[in-house]
């Protein structure tokens, strides 16, 4: 369960980690996530730097150049999916389709008329000529119109995001969350949108009273999370995770992992929604949030700001510092025995999400062993923890397969 935190106190904390300067000890703010986690009034600039957004070592004068820099880069590619569908910034959002495959418009009345209300308030009501009314032409841009063709399923996404909340009663906060994810479906080309999306942005808006800083933090999340929703003609991406999951419970729980090939359940697909959307659907709202800090501060790497703002600069930073080891302090946990193992036997440092996962499996295997006679009983099984679930042990059960699981494999490669 999510820990009781006193505001006072953890805002006194908070702020008492930074120096006159502005630089950030990172290791105490992880230490107190280890501890309690962080309370709600600052967890949205806590969550800023776990995700890489600004570098710990920075000051407050650079960290606020850069704020505003992002700020106005957001305007500019808001503004250019404004140009492109005017009820983008309206405080208005669509769940019906506005486009065909081909590029032909769907004149849908509903649309148009809600189409043509955010371009007269984009304008200040003035509309004459030519620009008066919302252009419906035939699109031949294929970008354009693979992003025109996800609007209506950001929409119809939206609406069923966090519907519980008080906060999503208010139209404009539906809004909000539509138009970042519409602006990054424009911003990330190669993966556009994808259903699980706006579960993760939704408490990023909550958080971030700036639209364009929420847009940012979700964005460095994606970073993180991009490869599960990348899909080819061969391939969606969760695939190579869910790969992950049967390699580690293959070697962690044999017996229960041989079950699962038998039931025909050995493509680990049960478990894909808890990998895309990290349990935002098997925890609270205020339990994910606390599983969420506690899985990054356990990954936390400092060089994470720099990987992200300049993978080049990062690149050659690795490449000269080899022989000389981070600081341990700086890390989150599991990436100090990512380190400690320096890849024995492991071809890449797999996420702790997928050790979530192989927890949940693993504390629930005498129940699947015992009672799944096919994948629906594992389903059912699995979709019993809704609610049941405590973050803390979950991440500490995380941790123990973890070291388990790079023990054995490295056991294993000798």
């Amino acid at each position: 369960m999510f820990p009781k935190l006193d505001l006072e106190s953890s805002a006194r904390k908070w702020h008492a980690a930074f120096t006159s300067e502005g630089y950030l000890d990172i290791g105490k703010t992880l230490s107190r996530i280890y501890r309690g986690g962080i309370h709600p009034s600052i967890r949205g600039e806590v969550w800023e730097f776990l995700l890489g957004c600004y570098d710990p070592k920075s000051t407050f004068e650079e960290r606020e150049h850069m704020r505003q820099r992002r700020r106005a880069q957001y305007a500019v590619l808001k503004e250019e999916c404004r140009m492109m569908f005017p009820m983008i910034g309206s405080g208005r959002f669509i769940t019906a389709p506005v486009i065909t495959e081909d590029g032909d418009p769907i004149r849908d009345p509903i649309t148009l008329q809600e189409a043509q209300a955010a371009k007269e308030l984009s304008s200040g009501g003035q509309q004459n000529g030519a620009s008066a009314g919302y252009e419906m032409v035939k699109e031949h841009d294929k970008r354009i119109i693979q992003w025109k063709l996800s609007l209506h399923q950001i929409g119809l996404d939206v609406v069923r995001t966090d519907r519980t909340l008080v906060f999503y009663e208010k139209q404009e906060n539906l809004a909000r969350l539509w138009d970042i994810l519409s602006v990054y479906a424009w911003f990330d080309k190669d993966v556009n949108y994808c259903q699980g999306m706006s579960d993760l942005c939704s408490p990023m808006i909550i958080l971030l009273d700036d639209e364009a800083d929420a847009f940012w933090c979700f964005q460095r999340l994606m970073r993180r999370l991009r490869g599960n929703f990348r899909c080819t003609e061969r391939s969606v991406g969760v695939e190579v995770q869910l790969s992950n999951l049967a390699s580690v419970t293959q070697v962690i729980d044999p017996k229960l992992h041989r079950h699962l090939e038998t039931l025909g359940g050995g493509d680990y697909l049960f478990a894909i929604r808890m990998l895309m959307v990290l349990f935002r659907r098997e925890f609270s709202f205020a339990d994910s949030l606390y599983l969420w800090e506690l899985m990054w501060a356990l990954e936390y790497d400092p060089d994470l700001f720099l990987m992200y703002e300049d993978p080049d600069l990062a690149a050659e930073k690795s490449e000269g510092s080899k022989g000389r080891p981070k600081s341990t302090r700086q890390c989150g946990k599991f990436e100090r025995e990512n380190m400690k193992n320096g890849g024995k036997g492991v071809e890449a440092p797999l996420p702790i999400s997928v050790f979530l996962v192989a927890s949940v499996l693993k504390d629930k295997s005498t129940k699947l062993l015992t009672e799944a006679k096919g994948l629906d009983d594992v389903v059912k099984i699995l979709n019993d923890i809704t609610g049941n679930l405590d973050a803390k042990k979950a991440c500490t059960g995380a941790m123990k397969l973890h070291k388990k699981y790079l023990k054995k494999a490295a056991n294993a490669n000798r």
